[in-house]
């Protein structure tokens, strides 16, 4: 699920990516253009109320790429993402609109 929080003071959205609490992948972060695909920036984290959740702050008007990667090394699409695109290693990534 992702949450988007637009932000009235500034030119900017807050999106909060969420997991079931029961997913069955372990380990997982969220990796996309925004953080250069780098997993160890926005690690999804065990909520009180049984999710796993990372936030994110961007512009808004953005177009952005997005997937998750679990620690076994496993891609993940999120199923409400704004839509998907192919990228260049033959899968589709998600796309997050601001």
């Amino acid at each position: 699920m992702l949450k988007k929080k637009y932000l009235r003071k500034t030119a900017e959205v807050k999106v909060t990516f969420v997991l079931p609490g029961d997913h069955p992948y372990g380990k997982i972060s969220l990796v996309g253009d925004f953080n250069n695909w780098d997993p160890s920036k926005n690690k999804l984290v065990k909520r009180s109320n049984q999710t796993y959740t990372t936030s994110v702050v961007l512009p808004k008007g953005g177009k952005y790429y997005f997937r998750y990667l679990t620690a076994e090394g496993e891609w993940i699409n999120d199923d409400d993402a704004d839509g998907y695109e192919a990228s260049a290693y033959g899968s589709d990534n998600c796309v997050l609109l601001t």
